[in-house]
């Protein structure tokens, strides 16, 4: 299973990402189910919010190396989160890697718990944070985009907070999303829906100008022999061979 059965509450609706032993990685069939829940959200006028969280201690750990989605599909599935006329609240109490981090950067309103951690790997494995720019350089402080894209460091979700990655840091993450969602209840779909097209313009023209180049360059990464050392590295448990 990779999407636990659909939950809704007055208005509400929660999908969460349920394949804890490969810690929640984008496979193929992940983004697929997911892109399909959240059509199905879209058509349905009963569900005013979506609630993205997760099982186990990751919310999603990147790409799923063993069997990844192709970029196209990725860069559809981030779209579509940002593109939906309804709030999708992003609920993080474990760690978020990688493409993780797209699927975040692309929810409208997060909160993260106190064992939240975030890190942008890609560089440790010969790629670099692609596709998931699109949502992510409108939103964060670039000299944070900066030092992260870079240095793979982790971080956790104060910092998170900070660069803009993540709306609220909360020791109780529950507690932190029930004005939120009480708020999102209150108001009216249209408003919802004017209101999420006016602050997610910018993000959507990232999309529109730069989605196809930047899916290219992905792809030219993962083909590399670099990224193929890399990612085989990360699977083996080992170093690459450049680390110094």
């Amino acid at each position: 299973m990779t999407l636990a059965p659909v939950v809704h509450d007055r208005g509400v609706t929660t999908l969460t990402l349920d394949s804890p032993a490969n810690r929640n990685a984008l496979s193929a069939r992940l983004v697929g189910e997911l892109s399909e829940a959240l059509a199905g959200c879209a058509d349905d006028d009963a569900v005013r919010a979506v609630v993205l969280t997760h099982t186990g201690n990751t919310f999603c750990a990147g790409a799923d190396l063993t069997a990844p989605p192709e970029p196209a599909a990725f860069v559809g599935l981030m779209r579509a989160i940002v593109a939906l006329p309804k709030p999708v609240v992003a609920r993080v109490t474990g760690h978020v890697r990688a493409g993780g981090l797209g699927l975040l950067g692309a929810c409208d309103i997060s909160a993260a718990g106190p064992d939240a951690t975030f890190a942008l790997t890609e560089s440790r494995l010969g790629l670099a944070p692609a596709v998931i720019s699109l949502p992510l350089l409108p939103r964060l402080d670039p000299r944070a985009a900066s030092r992260y894209y870079l240095t793979g460091e982790r971080f956790d979700g104060a910092e998170a907070a900070r660069i803009g990655l993540v709306s609220i840091a909360a020791e109780d993450v529950d507690k932190a999303l029930v004005p939120v969602l009480d708020g999102l209840r209150r108001a009216s779909p249209q408003g919802l829906a004017a209101s999420k097209e006016l602050v997610t313009a910018s993000v959507l023209r990232s999309f529109d100008s730069h989605a196809e180049d930047l899916i290219a360059r992905s792809a030219a990464l993962f083909a590399s022999d670099e990224a193929r050392e890399g990612m085989t590295a990360f699977l083996e448990r080992r170093d690459p061979a450049w680390v110094l």
